[in-house]
Order: structure tokens, then C-alpha cells, then sequence
């Protein structure tokens, strides 16, 4: 093999290399990207859980009055469910992030306050909201006036 044979062949393994390393640095930040993506969403999720009443999120019923001062703060909640759950329809999400926020979602509509609030919610919100709907561990029926 002559010098030029080797460094011809050394050049394309160091090309080679450094197309695997390149690689590698754009799934990295792709991960941490997709990372800050979603911790955006946990970061709202706690900002709108901290206006609602512990009462609501220890599962105990709200008074009438309880669940009127809260119904922006639970509708935010609704609209962030939904937020997830169209990205995760459209593959924006990762699996077991939604996984864990699905569980998280199907934990909170079990709570009567919960289900009061969508309960009020619902009528006036037309139609929208289809994603959240399809997830709800509660049938749409229980939830007719």
C-alpha cells in the first residue's frame, strides 16, 4: 500500500467518523430540545395547579362557590390537557412522557372537583377541545346536564 493509499483511506475513516459524530451531536440536541419542550408543559402544569384549591387535588368536593371562583384556573387545566394530547396524536411527544402525563390527567378527572368543573365547563365550550375529550377515563355521558 503506498502513502497516498493510506492517507486516501485514512481520510475517508476520519470523514466517516466525523459524519457519526455529527450525527450524534444533532440527536443530542434534538433530545435536549424535545427535553425543554416538555418541561415547558410540566412548568404550566404546576404554575395552574397552584391556583386551584387543595381540597380539589386532595380529591374532596368543592362547594358551589369553591368550584365558581376556580373554573378559569380548572378550565387553564383543561386546555393544557389538551395542548398534550394533540401533540401527542401528532407524535410531538415523547411516549413515556405522555404515558406519565396521561395517567396524571386520567388521576385528576376522577376527582370530584374535577368533575364538576368539566361538568360546567363543557356545554359552553362548542365542540372544542376534542383531544382532551378523547382521553377522559369518564364518559361523556355521565357529564350531560
Amino acid at each position: 500500500m503506498t502513502t497516498f493509499e493510506i492517507i486516501q483511506s485514512a481520510t475517508s475513516i476520519l470523514t466517516t467518523l466525523g459524519v457519526g459524530i455529527a450525527a450524534y451531536q444533532l440527536f443530542l440536541t434534538k433530545r435536549g430540545a424535545q427535553s425543554d419542550f416538555e418541561d415547558s408543559f410540566s412548568e404550566q402544569y404546576r404554575s395552574i395547579v397552584a391556583d386551584l384549591p387543595l381540597k380539589a387535588l386532595l380529591g374532596q368536593s368543592l362547594t358551589d362557590q369553591e368550584i365558581e371562583a376556580s373554573l378559569r384556573t380548572f378550565y387553564n387545566y383543561f386546555d393544557l390537557c389538551n395542548e398534550q394530547a394533540f401533540l401527542a396524536a401528532r407524535g410531538r411527544l415523547d411516549s413515556k412522557t405522555w404515558a406519565n402525563w396521561r395517567e396524571g390527567i386520567e388521576q385528576q378527572m376522577r376527582r370530584p372537583a374535577f368533575v364538576e368543573a368539566w361538568r360546567r365547563l363543557r356545554p359552553q365550550l362548542d365542540g372544542s377541545f376534542d383531544d382532551f375529550r378523547a382521553l377522559l377515563p369518564i364518559s361523556e355521558r355521565s357529564f350531560k346536564n
